[in-house]
């Protein structure tokens, strides 16, 4: 089996989530799980991003739109996450699309909205 990329960075990330899940449970907004979650990885000496733009090109031309990624890790993994009942195939498209325009290898996906923390790991 192939090593997978970024697996010791996946693995902490994912831990601090499940500590801030721990801790909150579900019920609560997106934004107070990226303030406890922003908390978890400095404890956990995690390099982050928060609400990073990521911009969009268009044949080579830089769009007035921009993406805003709630994390950005290590400087290679966006983390997207969610409040959510569940994950849905539109919460994938938009990682998906983030990792798409930055060219970024790796993407977490996680929902705290569920009883038991959610997550996805996605590779482009």
């Amino acid at each position: 089996m192939a090593d997978l990329i970024c697996k010791k960075e996946v693995f902490d990330i994912v831990g601090a989530a499940m500590a801030v899940h721990r801790e909150l449970k579900n019920g609560f907004l997106e934004a107070v799980y990226g303030d406890a979650l922003s908390v978890e990885f400095k404890e956990e000496n995690i390099p982050f991003e928060r609400e990073k733009a990521l911009p969009v090109y268009y044949k080579g031309r830089l769009l007035n739109k921009k993406y805003f990624a709630d994390f950005v890790c290590y400087d290679s993994i966006i983390l997207e996450i969610k409040a959510a009942e569940s994950l849905l195939p539109e919460h994938e498209a938009q990682l998906l699309n983030y990792m798409h325009v930055t060219h970024t290898k790796v993407g977490i996906l996680i929902n705290f909205g569920e009883k038991s923390l959610k997550y996805r790991r996605l590779i482009l």
